[in-house]
């Protein structure tokens, strides 16, 4: 997973209905009890017979016959665009959470200065009354900045404020820290693409009638929304045009998803007057300095030739068409915090139209989620104190080091690398660092004011705060202990500048990690979550980067055709399979968290057997620790998608459906062939496998 700014887009979406990790559309309520606060984690086992349908033969549909049971009895809730095992642990750590913060806001005696700040910012937040009453007041300030504009020369000091109070980098373009590409050890400024609303840039440039169809409804939401501003129908369907003509142009000037996973169309360092070269017509001077920056002169602009187009829209655009501009993105990055009106509107097309959610989010979930987002290593520390022990901390390491000798021990007998590139990728192996629960040092929030009466003040300051906490790094030593997820997290990364393999304590939680079953469905599930960080080390783009996380061909030529070509079978596998209607995979895409899975699942097979070698595990509830290993990993991706919300992953998600991540790999294991003696022929059974790692 690369490094990404959260800040505002996770706050956003939260209100929208959009859980961790998410294939079959259900219809009505979910039969879930009432959603009430939790002062302890549910427990579920780790390999749950009951999600199981042992009327699928596992040999012809192996993802039916582990999941189908779950898939019956777990529809997706109206507030949700997919459901899926992830996203009903995520559900249960947000009631958890909310259980800790509805207590930390009723009851202020004795409370640290981070729970103040999480419990004021919670009891804010959910005072629904106050929110309504503001209406859009909160972002009268923001308006009136943007019609105060005399002249073009005005947008560069006005939009680099907008930048720090949204972190967002939906207007006009991104601005934010990162890892030098060349030396890992050095945090340099990066100017990026963005000046969109939509998810990306090809739902501006599909030409089906699915993609017209929401280029129609969105260009009617944002008309709705200047509408909302105060502006008349007709002045706001002009404007909304407007809108989508600058939108459109900055799309196709855009890389794709597919083409942005290679890292070396994204680098291209050059000094302040580089940048200047790109877009003359834009004040960088003004911008820099209001932000913070004045003296900076080493950026990396990621899409060149999209500043470039950007320039040409500033130099076209008159004033009023960029306050019309800049006006839409206030109000979307603010709506989520207005009245209801400001949010239903918001709902309706960025949850209901775009990913097919039923109904807003409940107040209380919106509101954890944001505590989250914005101050989630001080919400994070109430978590892991209560859900995390050092001993989960333990085995969950050990399994990690399991996992990790195991694919030391493969990359020895793997026959088709050369001993130069093989050293390398020990090398490698060997440095990245493992991150397990929690950050060693918790982040401080001290600087943040959280105000009990004052919701969308509270989100703009900690916007605030992260927006200049992330642009301060920028020419200081790296901090290789920062996390890029909070400790309540239900997900894992690998960041491949850092070189390291992270899995937040809300990950490590039952049916995820279960410390009560026995290691063969632990193996399967947590360890296959683990080989699948650590492969991405070595996938398509991981492999990219050094041990010390530089942008360095370390490959013969010889072994990077051979990878190449393994890698290729997977991507013409995985070309094949449908997500929803005529749609299928776009394997490019999905390249890196296909190989991911597979390597993944390999090496938690071979750790597995390494730890339990010498033992003989024992068969349960009718299976064997092979098959038990097999349904342990398959049942993590049991899932439902909204067809809507499969529609726009299939442009915007890198992570294939569920039901191929669980049937994309087993096909490719002879171990699962023999686990399940299934014959030759067999859907589940393949004749020329695909193998990387």
């Amino acid at each position: 997973m690369k490094h990404s700014r959260l800040l505002l887009a996770a706050a956003l979406a939260a209100g929208l209905g959009f859980p961790a990790s998410a294939q079959t559309p259900a219809t009505g309520p979910s039969p879930r009890a009432p959603e009430t606060p939790l002062t302890s984690l549910p427990y579920t086992p780790g390999l749950d017979v009951g999600a199981m349908d042992k009327s699928a033969d596992p040999c012809v549909d192996f993802y039916q016959f582990a999941c189908g049971g779950w898939i019956g009895n777990n529809p997706i809730p109206p507030d949700e665009s997919r459901w899926s095992v992830y996203g009903k642990l995520a559900w249960e750590n947000q009631r958890f959470l909310w259980g800790i913060l509805d207590g930390l806001a009723k009851s202020t005696a004795g409370r640290s200065a981070a729970q103040q700040k999480i419990g004021d910012y919670f009891a804010a937040c959910t005072n629904e009354a106050a929110v309504e009453k503001l209406a859009a007041q909160p972002l009268k300030r923001t308006l009136d900045r943007i019609n105060g504009m005399k002249s073009k020369s005005d947008l560069a000091a006005v939009l680099a404020r907008l930048h720090l109070a949204t972190g967002s980098s939906s207007l006009f373009f991104g601005f934010d820290s990162n890892q030098d590409y060349a030396d890992a050890t050095q945090v340099i400024a990066f100017a990026g693409s963005g000046g969109l609303g939509l998810p990306d840039r090809d739902f501006y440039t599909k030409d089906e009638d699915k993609s017209k169809e929401i280029r129609a409804r969105y260009a009617a939401h944002v008309g709705r929304m200047f509408e909302l501003l105060g502006d008349s129908p007709e002045a706001a369907k002009r404007e909304a045009g407007k809108v989508m003509e600058i939108e459109t142009a900055l799309a196709k000037a855009s890389l794709t998803r597919t083409q942005r996973r290679d890292p070396y169309r994204l680098f291209h360092k050059m000094d302040a007057k580089g940048l200047k070269a790109l877009t003359p017509g834009f004040v960088w001077d003004v911008y820099l300095r209001t932000a913070g920056l004045s003296r900076l002169n080493t950026f990396n602009v990621t899409e060149p030739e999209f500043f470039k187009e950007l320039d040409r829209q500033w130099r076209s655009l008159g004033l009023a068409d960029i306050k019309t501009y800049l006006r839409w993105h206030a109000a979307r990055a603010t709506a989520p915090f207005l009245s209801s009106a400001f949010v239903n509107a918001d709902f309706d097309f960025f949850g209901r139209t775009l990913y097919g959610a039923p109904e807003l989010r409940p107040r209380w979930k919106r509101c954890v989620a944001l505590v989250d987002a914005q101050l989630g290593e001080a919400l994070g520390q109430e978590f892991v104190r209560r859900a995390f022990s050092p001993e989960l901390k333990r085995k969950t390491l050990h399994m990690t080091k399991q996992v990790e000798q195991a694919m030391e021990d493969d990359l020895d007998r793997i026959d088709w690398m050369s001993a130069a590139t093989k050293r390398k990728a020990l090398e490698k192996l060997r440095a990245i660092v493992n991150k397990i629960g929690y950050p060693d040092k918790w982040r401080d929030y001290g600087p943040v004011e959280v105000r009990r009466d004052d919701f969308a003040g509270n989100v703009a300051r900690a916007n605030l705060f992260e927006s200049r906490r992330r642009l301060a790094k920028i020419g200081k030593p790296l901090d290789r202990g920062e996390w890029s997820m909070t400790p309540p997290t239900v997900n894992a990364y690998y960041n491949a500048q850092m070189n390291d393999i992270n899995f937040p304590a809300g990950v490590l939680q039952p049916p995820l990690y279960d410390p009560r079953m026995d290691d063969a469905p632990n193996y399967g599930n947590t360890g296959g979550t683990i080989g699948h960080e650590l492969t991405h080390g070595f996938d398509d783009e991981g492999r990219q980067f050094d041990a010390q996380g530089n942008l360095k061909d370390w490959w013969t030529e010889k072994d990077a055709k051979e990878f190449t070509d393994r890698a290729q079978c997977i991507v013409g596998q995985y070309a094949q399979y449908t997500i929803v209607d005529d749609v299928k995979i776009n394997s490019r895409l999905t390249e890196g968290e296909d190989i991911a899975d597979l390597g993944g699942l390999v090496l938690a097979w071979l750790a597995w057997k390494a730890e339990t070698a010498g033992t003989r595990p024992e068969s349960r509830e009718g299976f064997t620790p092979e098959q038990r290993f097999f349904v342990g990993y398959a049942q993590w991706a049991c899932e439902h998608h909204r067809p809507e919300d499969l529609r726009a992953r299939a442009l915007t998600d890198a992570h294939s459906p569920g039901k191929y991540r669980v049937n994309g790999l087993v096909v490719n294991m002879p171990e699962f062939e023999r686990a399940f003696s299934c014959k030759a022929g067999q859907p589940m059974v393949r004749e020329n496998r695909c193998r990387v790692w």
